[in-house]
């Protein structure tokens, strides 16, 4: 193996052993704290991370197609915050369902949008491929095995978090128009800036937080933050450079399988074998939308986080 693919499936691996864990992290924080004021923590953590990445590059500026991309304060900051609500809306669905779900099936289901996003590519015409279509299927099939009761209910968890994986798609094709406009580590602590502080006008509304709970879910948060919003982030930024495109598809789809064991672990979440089934067979239907366009070599390229 080419040792910089090596390093690249590495770092990889680090970045979706980290969001999976995420997930256990943000169920054990909603002990103490309610899902907007832990959002709100955890997102202003994360950029904070990112600042000593923007002031060492302080003197680069992106380029892009057509020469350096030149990008201003108003641009940046309209990206930022447009990009910072998408990610507002995904995160607050996330953390409010991760109340009535398990951290495994939040997993598997905000593992999803890897499947939305071609879908919805199709509405700015772009091209999709048999695999797309497979892969759906079958991660509709999983889904259904998932979440689906005996009498046809969704609960309102998973049907929170699947909500949320949309939104998680929509951030994904919103980066890729504002990633060759702006520079990506600026738009990034912008963009976790804006989420922190619309979290926080939202717990100031509609929750009660205290410094003792604050201080309580201090673990939770820091790893939430620190780790999966801010150091998973550069991981991956850094692993892209120099990444095979089927490694980090197959690798950051593990996402879903670190949810699963992390709850299994650390918080004794146990699925039925019903809910195994459909795990596996949704895990199977992303890595199937993902992969066939590089296998056939169809113009879809893998969707990264």
């Amino acid at each position: 193996m080419n040792p910089r693919h090596l390093k690249s499936d590495l770092l990889f691996l680090l970045s979706a052993s980290i969001w999976g864990f995420a997930f256990v992290a943000q169920r054990m924080g909603m002990d103490h704290v309610g899902p907007f004021t832990f959002n709100g923590m955890r997102f202003f953590l994360g950029a904070m991370v990112l600042v000593p990445f923007i002031y060492k590059h302080r003197g680069n500026r992106p380029n892009n197609e057509d020469g350096p991309c030149q990008v201003r304060n108003n641009h940046l900051v309209y990206y930022g915050g447009l990009a910072g609500l998408t990610i507002f809306a995904g995160a607050s669905l996330q953390q409010v369902g991760l109340v009535y779900t398990t951290a495994g099936k939040a997993g598997f289901i905000t593992g999803l949008y890897v499947v939305i996003v071609p879908i919805l590519g199709l509405l700015w015409g772009q091209r999709t491929n048999a695999g797309t279509w497979g892969g759906a299927l079958m991660a509709a099939t999983g889904m259904y095995l998932l979440s689906v009761n005996e009498d046809l209910t969704v609960s309102f968890g998973d049907l929170l978090e699947l909500i949320g994986a949309l939104f998680w798609a929509c951030h994904i094709h919103l980066i890729g128009w504002l990633s060759p406009k702006t520079d990506p580590l600026r738009l990034a602590f912008l963009q976790f800036m804006v989420c922190a502080v619309a979290s926080l006008i939202a717990a100031v509304i509609v929750e009660t937080a205290s410094f003792a709970a604050i201080a309580a879910a201090a673990l939770p948060i820091i790893y939430g933050g620190a780790l999966s919003v801010g150091v998973a982030y550069t991981l991956q930024v850094v692993a892209q450079r120099r990444a095979h495109p089927a490694h980090a598809a197959i690798l950051l789809s593990l996402e879903a399988v670190f949810a699963a064991v992390g709850g299994w672990l650390l918080l004794g979440e146990v699925m039925s074998g019903r809910g195994i089934v459909g795990c596996s067979i949704m895990f199977s239907g992303m890595l199937v939308s993902q992969l066939y366009g590089l296998v056939t070599g169809s113009r879809q390229h893998a969707v990264l986080r």
